[in-house]
């Protein structure tokens, strides 16, 4: 064959027939790889698998905790240390309480309410005991169990009512709920005291108002000053909306298993009685 073929454009059509001939006669074609692709395939696989697992063992393995990476001046990176700290607050309220308005008025000019703070439950005496530092640090101080010991918290929810007049506050009503249940039916407790932060009339007198706790079911809350007169606490209508000055009111209260109502007597009365009316 001339040495120029291939360059030569005067070739004809069966020239080059004759050339791919010969050059398909070269090639050997042999069996597809198939079972080497295939092992191939696995084992790309397994490696993502693994990668995968290891992942999500680490997040597994953190507990709610993140490291935080950041850089250095020099480029290099920082990890900051994983957070170690209890939550302040978590779905329980363990460590810190939940709150609700009980009343809220005004007397002689002064800006006056009443508000709970509930502390969930404890499930042992080392969250007891952390409730208990949470508590101390908060300015709430023992929740009035005795003896004031973690043990006494463990599987019982605490409450502490705070007064607060011209923007002074005290604690006046403090306890735990009661592990054999709830109020029921016409149950009723209460509490009465002179609206003051601290008191300045003797005991016995000016105590005008009444912070009690009664069942879910109450309606209706009957208190009697000394002079026979009365004051009505009852349920707001469903769906009625509690804005600015409120009281005489039967309210739930978050965390509570008994609702809790407010009376305020006229100015120079003294509580005398209470009862669940309807």
């Amino acid at each position: 064959m001339h040495a120029d073929r291939e360059t030569d454009h005067d070739m004809t059509h069966g020239d080059i027939a004759v050339l791919l001939a010969a050059a398909a006669d070269e090639v050997r074609i042999g069996p597809a790889p198939c079972q080497a692709l295939v092992r191939g395939g696995r084992r790309r696989r397994a490696r993502r698998w693994a990668i995968a697992a290891t992942a999500a063992l680490v997040v597994a393995g953190s507990t709610g905790t993140l490291a935080l990476a950041g850089a250095r001046d020099d480029g290099a990176k920082r990890v900051a240390p994983a957070a170690t700290r209890l939550p302040v607050s978590d779905e329980r309220h363990l460590y810190e309480p939940r709150s609700s308005d009980l009343a809220r008025g005004t007397d002689h000019g002064r800006k006056w309410k009443v508000v709970i703070y509930v502390w969930g439950a404890p499930r042992d005496r080392t969250e007891a005991q952390r409730q208990m530092d949470a508590m101390a640090r908060s300015g709430f101080g023992n929740p009035g169990v005795e003896p004031p010991t973690p043990v006494q918290l463990v599987g019982r929810s605490a409450y502490f009512v705070r007064l607060t007049v011209d923007g002074r506050t005290s604690t006046k009503v403090l306890g735990v709920f009661d592990r054999r249940g709830t109020m029921s039916g016409r149950d009723v407790w209460s509490a009465a005291l002179p609206l003051e932060t601290r008191r300045t009339t003797p005991r016995g007198s000016g105590e005008r108002l009444v912070i009690g706790r009664v069942s879910t079911t109450a309606q209706e809350v009957t208190c009697t000053w000394d002079d026979a007169t009365t004051t009505k606490a009852y349920r707001p209508a469903p769906g009625t909306g509690i804005g600015g000055d409120f009281e005489d009111l039967i309210r739930p209260a978050d965390g509570s298993p008994s609702d809790w109502f407010v009376c305020l007597g006229p100015e120079g009365r003294t509580f005398k009685a209470v009862a669940v009316t309807k």
